[in-house]
């Protein structure tokens, strides 16, 4: 189902009965990635949304396109719940949920990052090449989109998760990302306009699970660390052997991992 937020639809999945998790998925997804974490998430209410561009999300406009306006979507999600919430984020999603714990507008009980991916933190850490890896792909991907590349997608999933992995993935799962590139070409922007200094990720004050795979990109392991060493209640997990498409290969470990977080919280 849908609602309507400044006359926008806006995605809104929900399922369960207990303490109330809102997911938020990155970017070339939508609600139905978190169905393998939240089906194994047994006493808990699970809502999900998607993000602009993805799902049943309607687009921003193009001359709204601010990390605020992001944020926006997600804090109605979270007010439509009437509950104190635990957010949970993947990729890009967890950017904008650490961007929505910053505003301190909507009640959280806790946070997870799921390879959350601020990249701005590189910058301000004198990760140089590392933000400049990144930032440089997301230039030259920009580009070949806009130059016409039928599957300019698979520049990002491949930087991410490793040559060949857009190759391998299902065909339904490439058309998705190949249909919903326009949305991710504005998400980039977005992203790098996050900029919150580290001294206020160090102002967070409720509990914060920080989640990476041991084989997604350098650039994704040391976010992790940057946001575990600056959040004073943060704790860092591992899922050996996973990528950065961990939520999909490894639900019922993260389920877990979000279980045990939510609960403590609780």
């Amino acid at each position: 189902m849908t609602f309507q937020f400044s006359g926008r639809a806006v995605d809104y999945v929900e399922s369960g009965e207990g303490p109330c998790i809102v997911f938020v998925p990155g970017s070339f997804s939508s609600t139905a990635a978190w169905r393998p974490i939240s089906d194994n998430l047994k006493n808990f209410r699970s809502v999900a949304t998607s993000l602009p561009g993805c799902g049943s999300t309607a687009p921003l406009d193009a001359e709204n396109i601010s990390v605020d306006a992001y944020v926006e979507i997600i804090e109605a999600v979270i007010s439509r719940t009437n509950a104190t919430v635990h957010l949970v984020g993947h990729s890009w999603g967890g950017a904008l949920a650490v961007a929505t714990a910053l505003r301190k507008k909507v009640p959280l009980a806790s946070l997870t990052l799921i390879e959350a991916n601020p990249c701005d933190l590189l910058r301000q850490s004198g990760d140089n090449e590392l933000y400049a890896a990144v930032k440089n792909m997301s230039e030259a991907y920009i580009l070949a989109y806009q130059n016409g590349e039928p599957e300019a997608a698979r520049r990002v999933i491949d930087f991410w998760t490793g040559d060949g992995t857009f190759a391998s993935l299902p065909s339904k799962i490439r058309e998705f990302a190949v249909l919903t590139t326009p949305a991710n070409v504005r998400d980039w922007p977005a992203m790098f306009s996050l900029r919150n200094p580290l001294s206020d990720y160090a102002k967070l004050d409720l509990p914060v699970l920080v989640i990476r795979g041991t084989k997604s990109h350098p650039v994704l392991h040391r976010i992790a660390e940057l946001l575990a060493a600056s959040i004073p209640n943060a704790k860092p997990e591992k899922i050996s052997g996973a990528s950065h498409l961990l939520i999909g290969t490894h639900p019922e470990e993260i389920a877990a991992l979000i279980a045990a977080h939510a609960r403590a919280a609780s």
